[in-house]
């Protein structure tokens, strides 16, 4: 199962984030894989975070990694990548759980053509800050004195907090969009509540997010993007631009990807 809160019909970006995805928890059965067959992105940046289970990425660069829990996969799309997302071979044999987050965020002006680019930040790179039973994983950005090891194309925020029942975390930052999204437990804002499965939208300013039961959730924001068009795999502040890639992948003007000779076709609609 995949929960994809962003975009809506409410709320199209946060900040950069145009696209956000929580994937599973699930367990897959032994020989049943995951086979996302190699696809193409223009004008983002992709950012895959597991909590639980492996992924195997390849791309057009050359590039392939096996993505674990708290290591952050950041793929720039830039002018055109393609890339799959696999099951790894070694693993096929045993039940595997699955459990992550993956986002697209929009390349902001003046960036949106910029080279395909791959960075992986293992997981014991990445910073913690702490503050009594609140742990926050600084994924891109900064928090409070720490700030993370991740590029950033625009001034982004992207937390992993986890909290205690009865906790309070006050929430701190320069940006106005900003969302959270819980993935364990329930909190709220004020006088709204807020589920596991659940997006919100902040208002600017601080804010006190209360914890009444064990939870973790995403943080996530940044500067204002856009307007952005999204079709399919593709962002752009362009529809020609669109239009251009969606030409050259059904003329195989991309570049492929060694090792992997699949692909997906261009949707029809």
């Amino acid at each position: 199962t995949v929960r994809r809160v962003l975009p809506s019909a409410d709320q199209q970006m946060i900040g950069p984030f145009i696209f956000f995805d929580e994937m599973g928890p699930a367990v897959l059965a032994p020989d049943v894989a995951i086979d996302v067959r190699p696809h193409p992105h223009i004008g983002l940046a992709t950012v895959t975070y597991l909590f639980e289970g492996e992924i195997l990425h390849r791309d057009s660069l050359g590039y392939v990694q096996l993505i674990q829990p708290g290591a952050i996969n950041l793929m720039t799309a830039g002018r055109g990548i393609v890339h799959s997302e696999r099951s790894d071979e070694a693993t096929l044999d045993q039940a595997r759980p699955l459990h992550g987050i993956q986002c697209w965020m929009a390349l902001p002006d003046g960036k949106e053509e910029v080279a395909p680019a791959f960075e992986h930040v293992p997981v014991d790179q990445m910073p913690i800050w702490r503050n009594g039973n609140v742990e926050v994983r600084v994924i891109m950005g900064s928090y409070g004195d720490i700030t993370s090891p991740v590029k950033t194309h625009a001034k982004t925020l992207y937390l992993d907090v986890r909290a205690a029942a009865n906790d309070c975390f006050n929430l701190k930052s320069p940006f106005d969009e900003r969302g959270i999204y819980i993935t364990k437990g329930i909190v709220s804002v004020g006088e709204c509540r807020i589920e596991s499965g659940t997006m919100a939208v902040l208002q600017p300013g601080d804010v006190d997010i209360q914890i009444h039961e064990e939870a973790q959730f995403m943080v996530l924001g940044g500067e204002t993007i856009g307007p952005r068009h999204l079709w399919w795999n593709l962002v752009s502040s362009s529809k020609e631009r669109i239009g251009q890639a969606k030409q050259d992948w059904v003329a195989g003007r991309f570049d492929s990807v060694p090792g992997d000779d699949e692909f997906i076709p261009l949707p029809d609609n």
